[in-house]
């Protein structure tokens, strides 16, 4: 069975300030602001440049939010460490 450390204060490099608890996680709040600002451009970006038929600017946005989610995914890394053992144990 796997065990994850959700507590970032077992890193002794980085600062319990630089995290804010987020759906009972611990999240970056760099990382969090530039997710948010990559996912709002590329959201708001695809919804201006749709042509003005009624469903496409929704569809475009929702591309558009699914392309800066996975520039997202790719950009920013999990700090999370995940310390295996054996059940029973």
């Amino acid at each position: 069975m796997a065990k994850s450390k959700a507590n970032p204060t077992h890193k002794k490099t980085q600062d319990h300030s630089e995290y804010v608890e987020v759906w009972e996680d611990f999240v970056s709040i760099k990382d969090l602001v530039i997710s948010f600002i990559i996912c709002s451009i590329m959201t708001l970006g695809a919804y201006l440049l749709a042509p003005n038929d009624p469903p496409k600017p929704l569809f475009f946005g929702l591309s558009g939010a699914l392309i800066g989610f996975i520039i997202c995914s790719v950009i920013i890394k999990p700090k999370r460490n995940l310390i295996e053992t054996e059940e029973g144990k």
